[in-house]
């Protein structure tokens, strides 16, 4: 068969579930063994630009750069995609020429010699004279316990073979995947990838009333209600409050929060404690129970105005200890108390269709009415303080498994070389079929992780589960696995990220 590509050629190639990547047709690395295929001469090294990484790449996956690089350009928008690009335009702009006998050996020493030349020109030199003023360090008594030690123990090998062979391994990874990370050294631990910049949070129109919310038709009560923490979930709740007509207070630990808020007909607190005094009933959505109870304990917090014509109702994701100590504190001020906890994301706080579980004082729930009907589709009491809490943790357990599991599917299919979009097609006909697995697995394939619900907040959720379990001697294996599936995708820098982010800890 004639070979398309000739050594040299710059082209578009593209491996199983990643998008085209610019390279260019170049002779193997040393050890980089070719690939059994039956269509002989219908495989290429490829040299990726901007990663300097090799991978063997078959004929049909690839087409020449400048006849398909309009195209090619808008398939992938990724930091390291972009510097890519650019590393080949600059080297299409140099007009550099490579020999056909010239290998890619040749290419990364080249490579290397213009970053060192660069690094010496920009480092001054020192004179001669300077040197002499040194005390020279060679016997000291750390370097004879050294040579000692040398006798006994075998040479180490050097460290330049675990970087052949990882180079060897990067073949199999996607370019953009590779792209190392400033804070690794080059052929570091396990090939990880370059963390992935967070997607900025689109602002959130406060004023837009939802289509979900015109169809509720709520009539607000005439209480004024307090709401403290304007973070993902909080945001989208306080927006729904204004919009069916509720007086809101609003505050935030950063204030500039507040002000669309505002804008929107709310009023602002300096502090927790000046919310609270200004309002009947006060919510509280922050980050963790640490946080909820530093809302209520800390200084200017709830416990400062709470009084007994006031109620207080924790949002929190918590366990139920948490809620027991903070429903204590608030009943000995002889206020009311309800823990509210919520189902669901981003989406549904902003389109009011969350699920709300409530326990705690009978009354407060009632006074809450209109304002649970504003945030979300269906609301449950569920008796004593601390079962909400309960139940959300146990819902919480399945949802982060059944994530945990999908990302190690789909890590599996990119493994084997399935595409990761025919899995997703296929799943979607199947009886394992839902809105939050298929949202999920399209987050994954695309990669870019724009936070919905926090990872960390999945992991917590998981953890404060865990623990609960750990109490009753309940066993919970799977969720102790995911959770550690989670906490090894948040300490490679993704606990701000979407919980599809836990693919990263799956796959990496």
């Amino acid at each position: 068969m004639t070979e398309q590509f000739k050594l040299g050629d710059l082209v578009w190639a593209k491996m199983k579930g990643f998008s085209p990547w610019p390279g260019r047709v170049s002779n193997p690395i040393k050890d980089m063994k070719k690939p059994n295929n039956p269509k002989k001469g219908s495989v290429h090294c490829i040299y990726f630009f901007g990663t300097n990484n090799y991978g063997w790449i078959d004929e049909i996956n690839m087409n020449h750069y400048q006849d398909h690089k309009e195209t090619c350009l808008k398939l992938c928008r990724t930091a390291a995609f972009k510097e890519a690009c650019k590393a080949i335009e600059k080297f299409i702009a140099d007009g550099e020429v490579f020999e056909d006998e010239l290998d890619s050996d040749s290419l990364f020493d080249k490579l290397k010699e213009e970053s060192n030349t660069s690094i010496e020109k920009k480092t001054p030199k020192i004179k001669p004279k300077k040197l002499k003023t040194y005390v020279p360090l060679q016997e000291t008594p750390k370097v004879k316990r050294e040579s000692i030690g040398s006798e006994r123990r075998p040479a180490k090998k050097q460290r330049t073979d675990s970087n052949a062979s990882s180079n060897n391994r990067l073949g199999s990874l996607s370019p953009a995947l590779n792209h190392s990370t400033p804070l690794r050294k080059s052929g570091s631990l396990l090939d990880r990838p370059a963390n992935v910049t967070r997607p900025a949070t689109p602002p959130l129109d406060v004023e837009t009333l939802s289509q979900t919310l015109k169809d509720k038709n709520i009539c607000a009560s005439s209480l004024k209600f307090g709401f403290l923490g304007l973070g993902i979930m909080g945001s989208g709740i306080v927006k729904n409050l204004l919009n069916s007509g509720h007086k809101v207070v609003v505050w935030n630990r950063t204030q500039t929060k507040c002000a669309d808020f505002v804008k929107a007909g709310a009023e602002q607190g300096l502090t927790p404690s000046d919310v609270v005094g200004m309002s009947d009933i006060t919510f509280s959505c922050v980050a963790d129970p640490q946080t909820a109870k530093e809302m209520v304990f800390g200084n200017c917090g709830v416990l400062t105005e709470i009084s007994p014509d006031k109620g207080y109702v924790e949002m929190t994701g918590i366990d139920a200890e948490t809620s027991e100590d903070i429903a204590e504190a608030i009943t000995a001020k002889g206020a009311r108390y309800l823990e509210a906890q919520v189902q669901g994301s981003k989406v549904q706080a902003e389109e009011g269709t969350l699920v709300i579980l409530a326990a705690g004082d009978r009354q407060l729930f009632d006074n809450c009415h209109s304002c649970f009907g504003a945030m979300g589709k269906n609301t449950f009491y569920l008796g004593e303080v601390g079962n909400a809490s309960k139940m959300n943790l146990v819902l919480q357990l399945l949802a982060g498994v059944t994530l945990a599991g999908l990302a190690e599917s789909m890590a599996l299919a990119d493994r084997v070389g399935l595409q990761q979009k025919d899995v997703l097609e296929i799943l979607e006909l199947t009886s394992l079929s839902c809105p939050a697995i298929l949202d999920k697995g399209r987050a994954i394939i695309e990669g870019g992780f724009p936070t919905s619900q926090p990872l960390r907040h999945m992991q917590k959720d998981l953890r404060l589960s865990l623990i609960m379990s750990d109490q009753l001697e309940q066993p919970n294996p799977l969720a102790a696995a995911a959770n550690e599936i989670y906490k090894h995708a948040k300490r490679l820098g993704y606990g701000q990220h979407d919980v599809s982010a836990v693919y990263i800890g799956a796959r990496f």
